[in-house]
């Protein structure tokens, strides 16, 4: 297989390539480097089966040479800064929408006809079945982040209608683990570090979530590839459990050995789109064999590791 990574040199993406490349699999990886790190990409880039394309998704031309001769497509690119999504809207529609609809038509234009697409459990909104399956109605959407990931989703089911795509959509919860560079471990860990004795937490520490391990979140997708066969492969990723935010904080702290004062920002949500409760059912995943290895507990540890080894993390923007 030849296949192109978009966001090849993101947290999802580098470890991606990584596990292609060792699977003996050629692969073109993609990304601006707007926030992705050059470093995650050092072993591949030692690797001869692997070349770096430095170029942006908006810019047609760019994608249009780095998709010859390719015959399949990860697509992981996006703006994934959520939170702040309101302070810049064109943003979400620019990376998340218009550049799906974008690598579609390169890969119409090149006869690509298969695309792993890196979607959101942030579709369902604020969800009324729990856990939450990939059938569940869609309610209001809640967050420009979550509308222009199903907005990419829709562009991707219309053009395997016409023009006999398959493809694989992922729903993700949040993904953790090593190369992690945005996130409430990280935001709790920077301020941890600043102020052992006092920790801001937006909204009132009982919001429910669930996060998933990145191995795990490989594992899935390399077997679902395999193994779901449909035009569209919609399926949900995430842990079996979820937790509160105060339990995070709780094994964050415990493992930095501090013991902050807490101090809540108050509401149910901790911004403005934020899912109070987020728990995907991913039966359908686990139908095909599947099954995370790591508890949530211990994807939060791990990636704390991970940021206490790599403390120029820390460096990168709020």
């Amino acid at each position: 297989m030849k296949a192109l990574v978009t966001g090849s040199a993101g947290f999802i993406g580098s470890h991606l390539t990584d596990r292609l490349l060792a699977a003996g699999h050629e692969v073109i990886g993609f990304d601006n480097f707007s926030s992705g790190a050059p470093e995650f990409l050092e072993a591949a880039r030692r690797c001869p089966a692997f070349r770096l394309v430095e170029g942006d998704l908006l810019d047609t031309g760019v994608l249009a040479r780095a998709l010859a001769g390719v015959d399949f497509v990860f697509h992981l690119a996006a703006n994934a800064d959520v939170r702040h999504g309101p302070e810049h809207p064109r943003k979400d529609l620019e990376h998340n929408t218009i550049a799906t609809s974008n690598v579609l038509e390169g890969m119409r234009a090149h006869g690509v006809r298969r695309i792993v697409f890196s979607s959101t459990g942030s579709v369902y909104g604020e969800a009324e079945v729990f856990p939450t399956p990939e059938s569940a109605p869609f309610p209001v959407q809640t967050s420009l982040y979550g509308a222009s990931k199903l907005a990419a989703e829709g562009l991707i089911s219309a053009y395997s209608a016409a023009y006999g795509f398959q493809a694989w959509i992922f729903r993700f919860v949040s993904i953790l683990g090593e190369r992690y560079t945005h996130g409430h471990v990280l935001d709790f860990y920077r301020q941890l570090r600043a102020h052992p004795d006092r920790l801001d937490v937006l909204g009132d520490g009982h919001q429910r979530k669930s996060y998933l391990y990145v191995q795990d979140c490989l594992d899935a997708i390399l077997l679902a590839i395999e193994k779901a066969a449909e035009p569209v492969n919609i399926l949900n990723l995430g842990a079996g459990e979820y937790c509160e935010v105060n339990d995070s904080i709780r094994w964050i702290s415990e493992r930095l050995g501090v013991s902050p004062e807490l101090r809540y920002a108050g509401g149910a949500r901790g911004w403005v789109g934020d899912s109070p409760w987020i728990f995907l059912d991913c039966s359908r995943m686990r139908a095909l064999g599947w099954k995370p290895h790591l508890t949530i507990r211990e994807g939060i540890l791990r990636t704390l590791d991970f940021l206490e080894r790599n403390p120029r993390i820390l460096e990168k923007r709020p």
